[in-house]
């Protein structure tokens, strides 16, 4: 029986009760982060605990933990389940009290947190790529947020789901933001692009690795605007997330992305990837 973390106390996840006032419940009046863990170990574990204090300061929600209690609630968890590799999701909402628009004035922030296995990446999507396809983004404003109302990505999830596509690319005014629960790039004659971080754009963790393993290895890359022709158009298309990692994207929109092969950019950058979760874990 898997043991979940709620508002200071670690229970068996059967006997986790949230209150039907809770405003995650009512409003969708929260946020949350999904941190990867590597044989026992939190990966990037300082990013995702200052992208938490971002979300909850843009929801304007008080962060109920410090880094700290974070870091040792988090580690507690997952010894408790067993170490491995796992994904730890947490959640804080705004907390309990009657139901009404405006915030209460004295409500306490609900904290939950729970840990499963890591879903393994299947070794077709590494070696032969993934299907996407491409979606008019219908999300609110403030993407840069990780808020726990989901439910345009979740539409949009579901109908890639029903076309075949493991994931869906959102345009918005003519041009690329990121994945329904990814961040997105492109390559075009060896130089990557990604969207530059702004409200339509979540500020992923993987991304800021991939960001960072890039000028390492002298990777030319830009952060700027890209069109939907320019998509359309790229040698190499990639997503990322903190669950998938980088995957290669060789399909899109039923059109074979470059030869229809994962690149050779991503290629070196998944191999830069896989170890330096090797020195943050291993090491």
């Amino acid at each position: 029986m898997a043991t979940v973390y709620l508002n200071g106390e670690y229970l068996p996840a059967e006997q986790a009760k949230v209150s039907v006032f809770d405003r995650g419940f009512l409003f969708g009046d929260g946020v949350y982060e999904v941190i990867p863990v590597y044989q026992g170990h939190c990966f990037e574990l300082e990013g995702h605990l200052a992208r938490l204090q971002r979300s909850l300061d843009g929801v304007r929600i008080n962060n109920p933990l410090t880094d700290v209690e974070w870091s040792e609630m988090i580690q507690t968890l997952i010894d408790r389940n067993g170490g491995g590799d796992q994904a730890v999701y947490l959640q804080v909402t705004r907390g309990v009290a009657p139901r009404d628009h405006l915030f209460p004035a004295n409500a306490t922030p609900s904290v939950f947190v729970m840990s499963n296995p890591m879903q393994p990446i299947p070794d077709a999507f590494k070696a032969q790529g993934i299907k996407c396809i491409t979606l008019p983004d219908i999300r609110w404003q403030r993407c840069d947020i990780k808020a726990i109302t989901l439910l345009a990505n979740s539409l949009l999830k579901q109908q890639a789901h029903e076309q075949g596509a493991q994931e869906a690319l959102l345009v918005k005014d003519g041009h690329l933001t990121e994945g329904a629960a990814s961040n997105a790039y492109i390559v075009k004659n060896g130089v990557i692009y990604t969207p530059e971080k702004n409200a339509e754009v979540l500020p992923g963790i993987t991304r800021d690795v991939v960001l960072r393993l890039a000028e390492q290895a002298g990777i030319e890359l830009h952060q700027q605007m890209i069109t939907e022709a320019e998509l359309h158009d790229a040698d190499e298309i990639w997503i990322s997330s903190s669950t998938r990692e980088m995957l290669p994207v060789t399909l899109l929109d039923d059109h074979p992305v470059g030869n229809g092969q994962p690149g050779p950019v991503w290629q070196r950058l998944i191999t830069l990837y896989q170890h330096l979760k090797q020195e943050q874990n291993l090491g």
